[in-house]
């Protein structure tokens, strides 16, 4: 290497194995790595090697760094893995390859937000599908109370609802003092909503303030919402 030291580290803590990870240089990163560089010495953020590997979908990368013992737990300063974060950006094959290695796949970051959450937050529905497969808890959820379900129907990814209702997600009052039907009214979901209540939903749940989701609904004047959900109550009154 010409005698430059293969772990020199700039002021943010990045490694030239870093930027070779970060744009997914097979032969750099081998060469790196033939030449002593530390394989996990993470930037000031934590960030190591394969995180940010995971996190630009280098799969090439990620499985060469894994093969040579790369750790797959290391954590950024706010608690997010590799797994973490190809979640979080979508990148199916890089989700299966660290759950295939031993990723945990309910780890959760400082805020208690886990995998599945950040899928579910994300629209991800591959990704939800494969965290489920290798038994992700359903309704592990973030700090604040949201589950992954709450906030796929905040988001109004109905896919992912659908997947996450057919796996147990709740559909009752939450830590959070909402429901996923709560979240989906106050933000204009009417597919969420609809799914929903199709799925069982109580339309009659008041949330932490007293509110059922028709009162969110109306408030934001989604009338199509309001329609429905009116609808839906004497619906749900009568076969109950």
């Amino acid at each position: 290497m010409c005698g430059a030291s293969v772990n020199a580290r700039r002021k943010t803590g990045t490694t030239a194995l870093f930027f070779a990870a970060q744009g997914g240089y097979l032969k750099v990163v081998e060469e790196l790595l033939n030449n002593g560089a530390e394989i996990d010495l993470p930037s000031n953020e934590g960030g190591t090697p394969l995180f940010v590997a995971s996190q630009c979908n280098h799969l090439d990368v990620v499985k060469e760094l894994v093969k040579r013992s790369a750790n797959i737990h290391a954590q950024m300063k706010d608690g997010a893995t590799p797994l973490f974060v190809a979640c979080q950006n979508g990148h199916i094959n890089v989700v299966k390859h660290l759950l295939q290695k031993g990723a945990h796949v309910d780890h959760q970051r400082f805020d208690l937000a886990s995998p599945l959450w950040i899928a579910s937050q994300e629209g991800h529905v591959a990704v939800v599908k494969e965290l489920l497969a290798a038994n992700a808890t359903v309704d592990l959820h973030r700090q604040d109370g949201g589950t992954p379900l709450f906030k796929a129907a905040h988001k109004g990814h109905c896919d992912v609802v659908e997947l996450l209702i057919k796996n147990g997600a709740s559909l009752e009052l939450l830590k959070n003092g909402e429901t996923a039907l709560h979240a989906a009214a106050l933000f204009g979901q009417i597919n969420v909503v609809k799914k929903l209540v199709e799925s069982g939903a109580d339309p009659h749940v008041q949330n932490k303030d007293g509110f059922i989701p028709l009162d969110l609904a109306k408030d934001a004047n989604f009338d199509e919402i309001v329609l429905y959900l009116s609808t839906a109550r004497k619906s749900y009154s009568t076969a109950v």
